[in-house]
């Protein structure tokens, strides 16, 4: 991953052919043209619980057009992170009764979330081009 500095607070990183794109919001000096870090890091989880819930539901070819997933944060007043997230798998009303906790159990299979349970250590560094 190659991670560039562009205009403004405009940062992106070239990854697997793909550029993600980041910004602040306009009350941290950005554009507001990207997504924050943050929020991708916010995104990351709910999109990669999505997955987990999807491949769940095409292994057993029920339909997924109605199946919503609304992740809210709590942030702790005493340091202003975040400590708790919540991840609401909205099912509609003929989801079938026997797979409610697969699906929760699916969505835990996140390598998102396994790798923030069991985080890796992180090394920063300089060198010279």
């Amino acid at each position: 991953m190659e991670i560039t500095l562009g205009e403004g607070r405009k940062v992106s990183a070239e990854y697997n052919g793909h550029t993600i794109m980041t910004d602040q919001p306009v009350q941290f000096g950005g554009d507001n043209s990207a997504p924050a870090p943050f929020d991708l890091f916010l995104a990351s989880l709910g999109t990669c619980a999505g997955f987990y819930v999807k491949i769940f539901c095409l292994k057993r070819n029920i339909p997924t057009d109605n199946i919503r997933i609304i992740q809210t944060m709590e942030v702790e007043e005493t340091n202003g992170m975040i400590g708790k997230i919540k991840i609401d798998i909205k099912l509609p009303a003929d989801f079938p009764e026997k797979y409610k906790d697969a699906v929760v159990n699916s969505a835990n299979l996140c390598a998102v979330k396994k790798h923030i349970q069991h985080p890796p250590e992180f090394e920063v560094f300089t060198s010279t081009i």
